[in-house]
C-alpha cells in the first residue's frame, strides 16, 4: 500500500476523483449546486474497480471511497502535438484517517501508448515502422487530490518514449516528472446517479517539460524531434468521466 497523505481536518477541502477531478466529489455527495442529470443521458459505462488499493488499518470502510476516472484528450509537449490521447484510467482511494485528518492512497494509472505524428523522422508522411514514436503516460509519484474552486490539485506524470529504435529506459520526466496543476473548464454534468457518474473537462497550459533521458544514442534526436526541454508552449486538455464506490460496497479481497 502506498504512503497515506495526511491533512488536518480543519483544512479539508473536499474529496476528488484525482488531481483534475477533485472538485467533483463534493458534488457527487449531494452538493446543492450539482447539475441535473441529463434527460437523455447514455447508459453509464462499466467501471473496473480491481485497482482499488488497500486502505489504512483502523479506518471505516463505509467512509472511504475508491475513485475511478477515465479520460481522453489532447497533449502538446514541446513542438509536437498528439490530437487524440489514448484513454487513461486512474484509480485512488480517499477518506478520513482515525485521527480525523484526510487520507489518500494511490491505486494505479493505466493507459496505452499514443502515437506521435511524424515519428522520429519528423515527417507526417513517413510510414516506416522503425521510425514510429509513441508516448505512454505513467504515474510520476506525487499527487494531491484536493482542490480549491476550479483549481483541481496536483498530479505528476512521466512519459515513456516508445520506438523500435529506442531503449525501454527512454523517459520524459524520469527524475523530474511533469507537474500538472489542472483547472476545470466549464460545468460538470451528472450522467448517472446510480452508479454515480459525472463528466467534466480540464486543462493545464502552464507546465514545463524536461528533456527525455535514458534514450541511448538517439537521445539527442528524440529531444530534437519533440522540441524538449520546453519551458512553455505545453498543454493538455482532458474530457473525463468519474465514478466511485465506498469500500463497504466492494467485494471482499
Amino acid at each position: 500500500m502506498q504512503t497515506t497523505v495526511k491533512r488536518p481536518s480543519t483544512v479539508r477541502r473536499g474529496a476528488a476523483g484525482l488531481a483534475f477531478a477533485a472538485a467533483l466529489a463534493a458534488m457527487a455527495t449531494g452538493a446543492a449546486s450539482a447539475p441535473a442529470v441529463a434527460a437523455d443521458a447514455p447508459p453509464a459505462p462499466a467501471y473496473d474497480f480491481s485497482d482499488c488499493p488497500d486502505i489504512p488499518a483502523g479506518v471505516e470502510a463505509a467512509d472511504w471511497k475508491c475513485e475511478v476516472l477515465t479520460a481522453t484528450g489532447s497533449l502538446t509537449l514541446g513542438s509536437r502535438s498528439i490530437p487524440e490521447l489514448a484513454p487513461m484510467t486512474i484509480t485512488h482511494a480517499e477518506g478520513p484517517l482515525p485521527d480525523g485528518s484526510d487520507g489518500q492512497v494511490w491505486g494505479a494509472l493505466r493507459s496505452a501508448p499514443s502515437s506521435v505524428p511524424g515519428g522520429l523522422s519528423g515527417h507526417a508522411s513517413s510510414r516506416n515502422p522503425l521510425l514510429s514514436l509513441s508516448l505512454r503516460p505513467e504515474y510520476g509519484g506525487r499527487s494531491d487530490f484536493y482542490s480549491v474552486g476550479n483549481s483541481l490539485g496536483l498530479f505528476t506524470l512521466r512519459f515513456r518514449v516508445l520506438s523500435p529504435l529506442l531503449a525501454h529506459s527512454c523517459v520524459i520526466g524520469a527524475d523530474n516528472p511533469v507537474e500538472l496543476h489542472l483547472k476545470r473548464a466549464g460545468d460538470s454534468q451528472w450522467v448517472s446517479k446510480n452508479p454515480p457518474v459525472i463528466t467534466f473537462d480540464a486543462y493545464d497550459d502552464a507546465f514545463t517539460v524536461p528533456a527525455a533521458d535514458g534514450c541511448g544514442p538517439l537521445g539527442r534526436l528524440v529531444n530534437d524531434r519533440l522540441g524538449l526541454s520546453a519551458a512553455s508552449g505545453n498543454a493538455i486538455t482532458l474530457s473525463a468521466q468519474y465514478t466511485f464506490k465506498t469500500y463497504d460496497q466492494l467485494p471482499p479481497r
